[in-house]
């Protein structure tokens, strides 16, 4: 029996009243257009903190999130939720929160998938994302750096990024989304000039290095 299986007994439980109602909301919402320039687009860093990096055995422990809004970053523009209650609240206040806005992790092999299974176990569903990891775009934009799938604490060294805690969800996202505005600045004097351009510069290097 995996952690998973561990974490919720029997069926789906139902969800709170209020919870249910954001994610009835999110589910409904307008996505936005992936065409539109960077300015114009507002993106989320959605970041993860778990008892470890074993998808098997550890657990979600909270959930966070910075917005980023016409390639500006406020950190107050953030979200901090723990899951130490109702998993539910703290995920349908994460979908309220980022919307269909592009979805950034760091490694989206660990908190993307971290994610989604909690969002199944719990909420019965996965949220469809457009999800774009910096842990692909970085070296792709940046091949001065690092060519290669590095870890975030390399970047940040990089790019000389600091943060008010390592290891912490909102203190990692915080760091998380300084990259990313290095990425939007690369991205956009390159030319790739929309979150949809992104998505494309993520699947075109994901697809070299499997050809490698």
């Amino acid at each position: 029996m995996n952690w998973l299986s561990r974490f919720v007994s029997g069926a789906h439980p139902e969800l709170p009243a209020a919870a249910a109602e954001k994610i009835a909301r999110w589910q409904e919402g307008e996505r936005p257009d992936p065409a539109l320039p960077h300015f114009e687009t507002r993106y989320v860093v959605i970041n993860t903190e778990a008892t470890g990096l074993n998808l098997d055995k550890d657990r979600l422990l909270a959930v966070a999130a910075i917005a980023i809004e016409g390639r500006s970053l406020k950190p107050t523009n953030a979200l901090y939720r723990t899951l130490e209650d109702d998993p539910a609240e703290a995920l349908a206040d994460l979908l309220e929160f980022a919307g269909h806005s592009p979805w950034v992790v760091f490694n989206a092999s660990f908190n993307r998938k971290l994610l989604e299974r909690v969002f199944e176990a719990r909420c019965d569903f996965e949220p469809e994302a457009t999800w774009m990891d910096l842990q692909w775009l970085l070296p792709a934009l940046f091949p001065e750096h690092h060519t290669g799938q590095m870890r975030l604490a390399d970047w940040m060294e990089s790019f000389e990024v600091e943060t008010f805690q390592r290891h912490h969800a909102l203190g990692d996202a915080y760091a998380i989304a300084q990259l990313l505005m290095a990425v939007l600045g690369r991205a956009h004097a390159s030319g790739a000039i929309t979150a949809r351009s992104l998505v494309e510069i993520e699947r075109s290097r994901r697809w070299n290095q499997r050809a490698v």
